[in-house]
């Protein structure tokens, strides 16, 4: 927060001109914003991915390429959603950051970790089902399990590299009787936080964004396309399926990581350009209400796993209900509960 004779620029760790000492701003709401949202992003978004990873290790094995892919996914929104209750310790202190540098360091990193290995993992899974669906002759030697395992391993191996430099950047300082643990990193070396930042948000977001757009939109107009030579009739239930899924992946896209990443780029850049007193606190404010948003991914992409996966493959189905009951379950329910064929491959 600003308070009474802080200026804004002051209190966002920078230097800044004797024409904006005057500049003020009050940022009572993110005391409020960010400890709730935080805190309801945690509990919901550890039930459901505690209930998926608990549905992927004991009742989904084995897994094919999609399955591994929504699995390290899952891994990354668990870990980052226990580090949120010290987030919430912290903004519900109004800034007060206890627990020393080092786990400062560590729970900034993980934010961007959930955030880019969520991209990269969506991405993958885009490309799968694009491959699957528009080419599925060379699906078949390339989209294996042991393949998937590799890329994951790759995304990894990514993320922490271009990620590694937040380790660096990122501290903590003294302000009052509190400490502030920053989000970005301190004054004299913003400008060159702002150039790194920019070059991983190309790599992590950009790159992936238009793949997967270009992906889905051609799955899409593939699986919405009728063949030439069959007759007029319905789109088939699993096609529907597949284009909701499609519709997901953009939404989680649209509504998480696109406004997260226009707002912070234009509040790095009011910065940099030491744009006036109303733009900032304009900036400031938006970027700080998107930050749930792209947390909230966490909560969106245990969705994924349900609606646009396992269900279609009958795997859910059979994961719920206890082997005694499937035993005693009608003969033409337990081929519906079964994955079979080429769908359980898939």
């Amino acid at each position: 927060p600003c308070p009474p004779g802080v200026s804004l620029l002051e209190n966002l760790g920078v230097m800044q001109p004797a024409r904006f000492l005057n500049c003020t701003f009050n940022e009572e709401f993110k005391f409020i914003l960010l400890p709730v949202s935080y805190g309801a992003i945690c509990v919901v978004g550890l039930f459901l991915n505690s209930c998926s990873l608990w549905l992927f290790v004991f009742r989904m094995r084995p897994w094919n390429a999609t399955s591994t892919y929504m699995f390290h996914l899952a891994i990354s929104d668990t870990l980052y959603v226990l580090s949120l209750p010290s987030l919430v310790y912290y903004y519900a202190q109004r800034n007060n950051w206890p627990f020393g540098e080092w786990l400062c360091k560590f729970v900034r990193f993980l934010f961007y970790t959930n955030l880019y290995s969520s991209i990269l993992f969506l991405t993958c899974i885009s490309v799968h089902r694009y491959l699957g669906v528009c080419h599925p002759v060379l699906s078949l030697t390339w989209l294996k399990a042991s393949h998937a395992r590799l890329v994951c391993a790759g995304v990894w191996l990514l993320v922490a590299v271009c990620l590694a430099p937040n380790l660096v950047f990122v501290t903590i300082s003294a302000r009052g009787n509190g400490t502030l643990c920053h989000d970005t990193t301190k004054p004299e070396a913003f400008e060159r936080y702002v150039h790194y930042s920019s070059s991983v948000m190309a790599l992590l977001f950009g790159i992936p964004f238009l793949v997967i757009v270009l992906c889905c939109c051609q799955t899409a107009r593939r699986l919405w396309k009728p063949h030439p030579l069959s007759p007029p009739r319905p789109v088939p239930l699993h096609k529907r399926r597949s284009i909701r899924m499609i519709i997901i992946v953009l939404l989680v896209f649209a509504i998480s990581f696109l406004p997260f990443h226009l707002t912070r780029t234009t509040y790095y850049a009011a910065r940099l350009l030491k744009a006036d007193c109303r733009t900032l606190n304009a900036v400031n404010i938006t970027y700080k209400i998107t930050r749930p948003l792209a947390s909230a991914n966490s909560c969106i992409n245990p969705v994924l796993y349900f609606l646009a996966g396992e269900l279609r493959r009958g795997r859910l189905p059979h994961a719920l209900v206890p082997r005694a009951h499937l035993a005693l379950a009608p003969r033409h329910w337990k081929g519906h509960l079964q994955p079979t064929g080429t769908a359980a491959r898939a």
